[in-house]
């Protein structure tokens, strides 16, 4: 029963969230937690650990989830549900391809959809950001704590590097290291 709930719930993520991983992470946070299959605070450690590693950011929390729920067949189930809607929409799109690019109608949708997709990202960097930075909900000392000011001064840095067009893999390895030295420090505890 598990293998077919993890099928559907990754199935229904993946129709109905357009934009991508991000898009999909308020929809998974509310899923995975509303069955029990995690807490938050794990959901947050597989965000994490999914963008650490290569791949479509989907599929990776999708395989995830679906491995500590049920295992192998779990990981295969979940996957397969968040990747198929995508493929069936594909083929149709690749189907009827030249009538859906002169088509006023699909230009206004998809144009109408870019708003969407950027709400949808901010609310997953709200949701994250929340549960990382309040967990116990809002404090001012929050900004004057360890976690709070690497991070920040992470996000500059990356900031700073993104505007001077350095290599995205550079960027990636300068905050792993900024964040692994200010763990080894003590800074974020």
């Amino acid at each position: 029963m598990i293998f077919f709930e993890l099928f559907w719930t990754f199935f229904k993520i993946g129709a109905f969230t357009i934009g991508g991983g991000y898009a999909m992470l308020p929809l998974i946070e509310s899923e995975v937690t509303r069955k029990g299959w995690m807490t938050m605070e794990e959901v947050v450690n597989f965000v994490a650990v999914s963008e650490s590693t290569p791949g479509p950011f989907a599929v990776n929390v999708s395989t995830y989830i679906g491995a500590e729920t049920g295992g192998v067949f779990g990981a295969v189930c979940a996957t397969t549900g968040v990747i198929l809607p995508s493929f069936i929409i594909i083929l149709v799109i690749a189907h009827f391809l030249k009538a859906f690019r002169e088509n006023k109608y699909v230009q206004g949708f998809l144009g109408g959809l870019k708003p969407v997709v950027v709400s949808l990202i901010a609310s997953a960097v709200i949701s994250v950001g929340s549960s990382v930075f309040f967990p116990d909900g809002f404090s001012l000392s929050t900004f004057a704590g360890g976690a709070f000011l690497v991070s920040f001064f992470i996000f500059l840095a990356a900031l700073v590097a993104a505007f001077k067009k350095m290599h995205p893999i550079l960027i990636i390895l300068a905050a792993a290291a900024l964040g692994i030295g200010a763990g080894y420090m003590g800074l974020l505890g």
